[in-house]
């Protein structure tokens, strides 16, 4: 095939190769180019402007080429041939190209000539040596100190740099020309032999380096990281698959995804950023997946298009306030190299495709990002805030990859639009949870147990599809198993029992505690709990020992366990602590709210209305000596908790809640907490709960005409919720819901899982009137369906697209659906919806008399379904709409939906797109169009269906005018047979 024809079909996949690498790639292409004379030096300089984007450059690369002619496109794949690496060109065809034959001009007759015609093999002799070659040029009067800083601008990699001084010599005549090229020949470095294919080299990978580097993320990655490693516990052993998904808004069809899926192309929404973001939840477990991702690379078992990997944690780079450069960051706090320092750190930035950063933690750096910080140098210094936000930004290390963890609501605007894709992180999934509970317990028997108890309390099993839930309640097994007083009910509960499992066995020769065991140590409870909220107010979560001493923590604190050493930043110089998690430190600072007396007043109402909080009021006031002075003035200086610390301030508050609910009170007047006290700020958060339960009611705006009034609830309102649930207080959940007067109240996109379908379900059950529940795209589950059904009767209709449903899901909310009155409507696109859960489908149509709605698109229905639903649809005479668009129903299905349906008194609308209906099946439907007074719209869209079906559905409209539309777009269908029909029969839309 001719070159010109070669280039124009394969033009996507060269501007791929050539604009979706790494730079030198394409700049190596364009030396060769320029040394065949291909390239003139204005084309060259056209194709160079500042900041353009490679892709661009490609483009621009492939129309001046094509505009040049045959010849010019065979110079450009012979190039490619020659410079790629073959996995980077695979798939490409390059033709017969080979490297073109010089001319009459053997040896460039002069210096100039010779840069240009030479230019491959020179950039290759100059990388890492432009220092000496300036050096050289200025001593000789031909460059100025001006030209040497331009030439090594930080900007620039080691090739770049060989280049743009290539570029400037020529631009200075012939006099530096000559200078240049003597110096390149002094130092045996001269270009005398014609270029060959292997003229463009990689710097070789550092093998060395590469082996120390898996060595120690290996180290560092093969025993559970997170709940301080307290146990030991090998990854390998009890690692456990979260539910992982493209996050909303990608355009990708919701599925599972595996670890490879991470990296992939699936789910790119920003192809020029370089930066994937692994959100969740607190707790959802982002720290052991990335984890687990290092191990995989050092055990060269996965990412192994990455020849290093730099692990970071967010949380000990904020503790690091002194400026540095990316090679300090990479050397001194990763992993040193023993030798060719310099070798290694010119692979980075020559191949940074070939590295991988990963971050865990980014809610948990002190910064706010904006556009103001970019930094661009790899060696100059700057603050560590700043050099990671230029590296996400891409303005430094352009082409590395990043991959960095955080909980959704952190990662504001200003950084969103530099990430490449989004990945979000579930939790468990109901088989993950009985996978780590038997992984985490040898004996069988017991992980039986266990699993019969969360079975038998469905809220306690709700909360372990969160993983640091599950870890809690493994771990404390024996206080689970032995509970008199019934099961944890609440998150609350949870990290009660916890905290009364750490203190038993830190004192294992010691009775079992008592009643009083909270009162008896109050004194570690009130020491942590400073410790803890003075570290939120502050944004800290790692202690120094001085930190330590002015709350008051002793050896005897450190020994209950709930801080751990944290090796990497404790040295001679004094060590430094931090909590198990996260959501550890924020239980003990509600702890610490809730028991200390001498907090000032305004702490609750700050706790719950951050927006109106005073944070050095609250740093300094209600905290006191807790703070060493810098935390202290970082604390008030910062005085924007309302964006980074809210989650965290939220989860205290949920905290606060839950250990102020009734069922918690004699615990704390045995504590000693004065009736007064207790009561005071019980109070004060119902008051805080129902003003924000108001103030979010007060912003529904009102209907739009003809339409039925409608909330979108904001994650404000799921917070509120879960405290009104924490607290387990029904006159604030009726006191809100009391004033809750709309048809629809939307939670899609709420971020809604098992644990908040429980606190929904006992604030909903208190409406006064039926509504519809708009669930749409959250992580509902079956085990969230089953929190559900205490307050399936104040719903008229459920919408649950994509929720991860199955049939176990479905035949419980089907068997409790049929007892409510008010349900008609249920909508279940993007399932995982089988054949088995059609069979209790059919039971509900039979049974309910009033059910209006059903739709089951996209999930796995074949025809063998359609036909045990086609059993409820004969017994049905109020159904008006049946959704099945996007199975696999087929003919055979269709065929026995058509026969159910003939005489239904009721449908209004039936969709079967995309089922692999062919003529046979629309001919079945010609029945239903004759004999049905109610049907208005047919959609076939996307099926198999022939001319001669469509001749058959037009026959049966002659017989029925109530039907207004057949949607029939997509079938097997010629674009005269499209105008003929279209023409004969207008309530075709083709």
């Amino acid at each position: 095939m001719r070159a010109q024809l070669l280039v124009q079909t394969q033009r996507t996949e060269l501007v791929r190769v050539l604009g979706g690498g790494a730079a030198d790639g394409l700049e190596s292409v364009l030396d060769l180019l320029l040394a065949w004379d291909v390239l003139l030096g204005e084309d060259y300089e056209s194709l160079r402007a500042p900041g353009q984007a490679l892709h661009v450059t490609a483009r621009e690369l492939l129309d001046l080429l094509w505009s040049k002619g045959e010849m010019a496109c065979q110079f450009l794949l012979t190039a490619i041939g020659q410079v790629l690496p073959q996995d980077q060109k695979a798939g490409l065809s390059l033709g017969n190209c080979s490297c073109p034959v010089r001319g009459a001009e053997q040896i460039p007759s002069t210096g100039t000539r010779t840069l240009q015609r030479e230019r491959p093999s020179l950039v290759r002799k100059l990388h890492g040596n432009t220092g000496g070659a300036l050096r050289t040029l200025r001593e000789a009067g031909c460059f100025s100190a001006y030209d040497c800083d331009e030439v090594l601008l930080p900007i620039y990699t080691p090739s770049q740099q060989a280049r743009r001084l290539l570029d400037l010599a020529g631009s200075k005549g012939e006099a530096a020309a000559e200078v240049l090229l003597s110096y390149i020949q002094q130092t045996g470095k001269g270009p005398t032999q014609p270029l060959t294919d292997d003229t463009h080299k990689p710097d070789p990978v550092p093998l060395t380096y590469q082996r120390k580097l898996r060595s120690m993320v290996s180290a560092q990655s093969r025993f559970l990281s997170m709940y301080g490693g307290m146990e030991n516990l090998s990854l390998e052993d009890i690692y456990t698959e979260g539910v992982l998904e493209v996050a909303q808004g990608s355009g990708e069809p919701q599925r599972p995804l595996g670890l490879e899926d991470i990296l992939s192309p699936v789910g790119v929404v920003n192809k020029e950023a370089d930066t994937v973001l692994i959100s969740g939840e607190a707790g959802s477990g982002k720290s052991t997946l990335l984890q687990r991702l290092h191990l995989l690379w050092a055990g060269e078992a996965a990412l192994q298009d990455f020849v290093l990997l730099f692990p970071f944690s967010c949380r000990r780079l904020s503790a690091m306030h002194q400026e540095l450069c990316l090679r300090e960051l990479l050397f001194q706090h990763c992993c040193w190299p023993d030798a060719d320092q310099d070798l290694i750190f010119h692979f980075i930035l020559d191949q940074p495709h070939r590295v991988l950063f990963t971050f865990d933690g980014l809610d948990e750096l002190r910064m706010r990002f904006t556009d103001e910080q970019g930094q661009c140098s790899p060696t100059q210094p700057t603050s560590v805030p700043t050099m990671l936000f230029s590296l996400f930004q891409g303005s430094l290390m352009k082409g590395v990859c990043k991959l960095v963890t955080s909980r959704p609501d952190v990662v504001g605007p200003s950084l969103r639009k530099y990430i490449r894709k989004e990945v979000s992180l579930r939790g468990f999934s109901q088989d993950g949870i009985s996978s780590f509970v038997k992984k985490h317990h040898s004996d069988p028997s017991i992980a039986t147990c266990v699993m019969d108890t969360l079975r038998g309390n469905t809220a306690l099993l709700g909360l372990c599809h969160i993983p640091v839930f599950c870890w809690i309640v493994s771990k404390c097994h024996e206080e689970l198993l032995g509970r008199g007083g019934g099961s944890p009910q609440t998150i609350t509960d949870v990290y009660l029992m916890i905290l009364q499992h750490f203190l038993q066995h830190s004192h294992p020769q010691q009775c079992p505690l008592g009643a009083t065991w909270m009162h008896d140590h109050a004194h570690i409870l009130l020491h942590l709990g400073r410790l803890a909220l003075g570290g939120l107010v502050s944004s800290s979560y790692v202690f120094s020992d001085l930190e330590l001493q002015q709350c008051g923590v002793t050896e005897e604190d450190l020994f209950a366990g709930f801080l751990v050493l944290v090796k990497s930043l404790s040295s001679r110089g004094g060590k430094h602590y931090e909590f198990l998690h996260l959501t550890v430190q924020c239980f003990f600072a509600g702890l610490f709210i809730v028991l200390d007396n001498n907090l000032s007043r305004s702490t609750i109402p700050q706790l719950f209305h951050p927006q109106r909080k005073q944070p050095s009021a609250l740093a300094c006031v209600c905290l006191g000596p807790c703070l060493h002075s810098g935390a202290r003035q970082d604390a008030g200086a910062e005085g924007d908790l309302r964006e980074a610390e809210t989650p965290n301030l939220q989860m205290t508050a949920t905290f606060v809640a839950g250990l102020l609910s009734q069922r918690h009170r004699g615990l704390l007047l045995l504590y000693g907490l004065a009736p007064t006290s207790l009561d005071r700020k019980c109070k004060q958060v119902v008051k805080c709960l129902s003003k924000g339960m108001q103030r979010h009611f007060k912003s529904i705006p009102p209907p739009v005409e003809g339409e039925k009034k409608s909330m979108h609830a904001m994650p404000e309102f799921v917070w509120l919720i879960k405290c009104i649930y924490e607290m387990q207080e029904s006159s604030i959940a009726k006191e809100a819901m009391a004033k809750v007067e709309v048809e629809h109240l939307k939670l899609t996109y709420c971020g809604i899982g098992p644990v908040e379908c429980t606190a929904l379900s006992f604030v909903l059950r208190h409406l006064r009137s039926p509504v519809g529940l708009q669930l749409d795209y959250n992580s509902v589950g079956d085990v969230g369906i089953e929190q559900l059904l205490p307050c399936l009767d104040k719903c008229h209709s459920i919408y649950l697209r994509h929720n991860n449903v199955s049939d176990e899901g479905i035949s419980k909310l089907i068997e409790r659906g049929i007892e409510c009155e008010h349900f008609q409507k249920i909508a279940l696109f993007n399932n995982n919806l089988t054949d088995e859960c059609t069979k209790h489908f059919a039971k509900l149509l039979r049974t309910k008399k009033n059910f209006l709605s059903l739709r089951l698109g996209n999930n796995h229905i074949t025809a063998q379904g359609a036909e045990q639903l086609a059993e409820g649809l004969r017994e049905s005479r109020s159904l008006q709409y049946l959704g099945l668009w996007g199975n696999k129903i087929g003919d055979q299905g269709t065929e026995a939906l058509a026969e159910a349906l003939e005489k239904s008194p009721s449908l209004v609308w039936l969709s079967l797109v995309d089922n692999g209906v062919s003529s046979s099946g629309a001919r079945a439907l010609t029945a239903v169009i004759k004999n049905s007074s109610t049907l208005e719209e047919l959609w076939l869209t996307n099926n198999s269906i022939t001319r001669e079906g469509v001749l058959c559905l037009m026959a049966a409209l002659e017989k029925n005018t109530s039907v207004k539309a057949i949607w029939l777009r997509g079938n097997d269908l010629t674009a005269e047979d499209i105008e003929e029909l279209a023409h004969k029969e207008s309530r075709l839309t083709l």
